[in-house]
């Protein structure tokens, strides 16, 4: 790994964006006393203190028809003080601001979309609204005939369009969120256009669809670095019919991925315990890791063989490089509590001949040191551990078996230890 303050610099600007999104809470019941009264509960719940920063504004903010002149409008009704006194006041608070649009002649909600009015809209939404991150969605496509592009070339046009105003501005271009849902695998070639990419369709708000998006991504977490990240779309946590534990396991997650965390809970009406696990700073912690970009990844898949897919019983065991040591998740996918371990070595991460001192992310504690094996005890259903383990110096001698993994193990004078069992 290149020096710290390299790669420090490196991210900056790059980290999993975090934040609100109106969507999965209000789906187009959005106006802006909403938007402002949301902005102000972040700031007394605590939540922008410990880095939620964004408010985003989803679909249906905007009149159905663009003016005469070509523009979009802000709903006369919804937003009567306009948007660039919205943005005003969500900076004035200290947050920053994201809209929506969409790369077809429509949003999913058939309002005005952008596509052919790329530049007009990129300009509009920046420079004169105030906005600084654009969720871009994937509804209405043109017919081929008239776009005579693929799935790169559609979102290719407000990328260029969002480049090419930072070029003539002299401004930090838009942050670009790529919605395309992961059907044409965004994660091979939207990194060249976006800070993040959808890779599923819309996240619903029950443990069925959290364990289906988490199966899907264990196959790319190799896509996220600092030079963006897999979406795995809003957070669900404190909606729906999500347990306690399942909401915990579906924010541990999504946070230890490197995917954005964007809240869409009705904030008057949210629980505390919906707020302590959105404001685990030791989750987070990993989620912002200014040194390490990476997603952690399974090492086991457990209940299934490695590799397998399976939207219901996706991979349970894994793990990956932080700043400060390494972090490992153990997800229970059955529906009852269940012992799970692991060798220190099955991570790629961990030291063969060192022990680790072993801290939970959840309750906040030091759970002793782990000498080649850890066990978390009565994992709860759907439950999740998460740890960091940090190198705690060479493990006690005399610890037999000579290795912790046995194939092809062997002493100085050439024997082999997994040929003398």
């Amino acid at each position: 790994m290149r020096g710290a303050d390299k790669v420090e610099h490196e991210a900056v600007g790059r980290l999993p964006v975090m934040g609100y999104n109106t969507w999965n809470a209000y789906y187009c019941n959005i106006d802006e006393n909403l938007i402002l009264k949301t902005a102000k509960l972040m700031k007394s719940l605590g939540l922008a203190d410990v880095g939620y920063n964004y408010v985003n504004i989803d679909d249906c903010y905007s009149e159905k028809n663009r003016s005469a002149s070509g523009d979009i409008v802000a709903h006369q009704e919804r937003f009567p003080s306009g948007m660039r006194n919205l943005t005003d006041q969500i900076h004035e608070m200290g947050f920053k601001a994201g809209i929506y649009s969409d790369s077809g002649w429509f949003t999913c909600q058939l309002y005005p979309g952008s596509f052919q009015n790329e530049a007009r809209d990129a300009k509009l939404f920046q420079e004169e609204w105030g906005f600084d991150l654009l969720k871009y969605d994937n509804c209405a496509i043109p017919f081929d005939e008239v776009i005579r592009e693929g799935m790169v070339g559609k979102f290719s046009r407000m990328a260029d369009a969002i480049a090419d105003l930072a070029k003539s501005s002299g401004k930090p271009p838009l942050l670009f969120s790529l919605c395309q849902w992961g059907e044409e695998q965004p994660w091979l070639w939207a990194k060249r256009f976006g800070q993040s990419w959808r890779t599923t369709g819309d996240i619903e708000a029950n443990w069925r669809s959290v364990m289906n998006i988490l199966n899907r991504n264990s196959f790319i977490t190799w896509a996220t670095d600092f030079y963006g990240h897999n979406d795995m779309d809003i957070l669900e946590v404190g909606n729906g019919d999500l347990t306690y534990e399942e909401a915990k396991s579906h924010f541990t997650a999504w946070a230890l991925m490197k995917s954005p965390l964007l809240i869409s809970t009705d904030l008057p009406t949210v629980s505390k315990e919906t707020i302590e696990i959105l404001m685990n700073e030791e989750i987070i912690a990993i989620n912002q890791d200014p040194v390490v970009g990476t997603s952690i990844s399974p090492f086991r898949w457990g209940i299934n063989p490695d590799w397998t897919s399976n939207s219901t019983h996706p991979a349970q065991y894994w793990s990956g490089e932080s700043e400060n040591g390494t972090v490992f998740m153990l997800l229970n996918t059955l529906d009852e509590p269940r012992d799970m371990s692991f060798s220190l070595t099955e991570s790629p991460w961990t030291r063969a001949g060192r022990q680790y001192s072993v801290r939970d992310l959840w309750t906040h504690t030091e759970n002793g040191t782990a000498v080649r094996n850890f066990t978390a005890h009565a994992v709860p259903a759907h439950g999740v551990v998460a740890l960091l383990l940090k190198d705690a110096g060479d493990e006690p001698s005399g610890i037999y078996p000579p290795c912790a993994r046995t194939e092809w193990c062997m002493s100085e004078n050439g024997t082999r230890y997994d040929q003398q069992m």
